[in-house]
């Protein structure tokens, strides 16, 4: 895909007299990163009363800026046809119905068939755009709603808008255990000291803040629901398994697998069938970044999550039955 240009013309402000040049245009155009404008004006994209200025220049204020912004398409992720559940679409951004299974991002081990290359595929226009458009991520096994910017101006403010909290994000979480209330989890989280690949509950870690609700209950375990007050890595898994409320299925931090005392052969063998994390980004709310307007996607359960489901309050009726004089 060729560069794509977009032309801006303006006037700095009165106001601007004394500050850096590159300081006071990233004020003037928040749409872009300050390191990105400060790229385009040592190419020599943007010129402050018609000649090329380095972004320390000083302003008076009242100087004419012309910016010619250059995106050029990322490299190194190839674009595949990968089906993609889209529960909404405009000029700005996309809502996507994750599947478990796919991996949201290209790295270590899973270089290709990723959700990234999906999009890149169904859009070509996101290689302009930072992570095709990825401003937030789901782990592997993890199913449910994904926000994507499909322009670099939506991006920041979608990007902004998550760093401020202004995008709610619901999930259903079927734990291990019964607890007798919801609560709140204030425990900040940093990498696993020895363990690279996990995360833990650390007091040097960085904030986290997790709220639940009991949504349904069953003998030995619980189905949560869940609000991020903060997105880090493998957050609401950790939390959750700090608390002794680990995950179904979660193979990192949920422990052994484990027994029902009392379950019928029909819900160990469900159980046992549920070979990922138990966790479904169920909802989204937030503000469209260009019209203002509140939306709210909701995702249904996946059919594994589902029957898993149905098994435990089959259970949970047979149970009543026994229990009944």
């Amino acid at each position: 895909m060729p560069a794509k240009f977009r032309f801006h013309e303006l006037e700095m402000p009165a106001t601007a007299a004394g500050a850096r040049f590159d300081v006071a245009l990233a004020a003037a155009l928040p749409q872009y990163s300050r390191a990105r404008l400060q790229r385009w004006i040592r190419d020599g994209a943007v010129l402050l009363d018609g000649r090329a200025v380095q972004p320390r220049a000083r302003l008076a204020g009242g100087e004419q800026v012309r910016l010619e912004a250059q995106f050029t398409p990322a490299a190194g992720v190839a674009p595949e046809a990968i089906a993609l559940r889209i529960v909404h679409a405009d000029d700005s951004l996309l809502v996507i119905d994750k599947p478990a299974g796919l991996v949201v991002h290209p790295g270590a081990g899973n270089p290709a068939h990723t959700l990234q290359n999906a999009l890149l595929a169904h859009d070509p226009a996101l290689a302009l755009v930072p992570r095709a458009g990825l401003i937030h991520r789901l782990d592997k096994d993890t199913s449910g709603l994904l926000v994507v910017a499909r322009t670099p101006e939506s991006h920041h403010a979608l990007v902004a808008m998550l760093q401020r909290r202004a995008i709610a994000r619901s999930y259903l979480a079927l734990c291990y255990g019964r607890p007798t209330a919801g609560g709140t989890i204030d425990e900040p989280i940093g990498r696993h000291r020895s363990v690279r690949t996990r995360m833990a509950v650390r007091r040097d870690g960085r904030e986290a803040v997790t709220h639940f609700r009991i949504e349904e209950r069953f003998h030995g375990l619980t189905l949560l629901k869940v609000q991020l007050g903060t997105g880090r890595t493998h957050q609401i898994r950790v939390h959750l398994a700090h608390i002794g409320l680990p995950i179904v299925g979660d193979p990192v931090y949920g422990g052994r697998r484990r027994q029902v005392a009392g379950a019928g052969a029909e819900l160990q063998n469900a159980l046992r069938r549920f070979r990922r994390q138990a966790l479904h980004a169920q909802r989204l709310a937030f503000d469209h970044p260009l019209t203002g307007r509140h939306h709210t996607f909701e995702a249904p359960l996946p059919d594994d999550f589902r029957a898993l489901l149905a098994a435990l309050r089959e259970d949970a009726d047979e149970r009543a039955e026994r229990d009944q004089p």
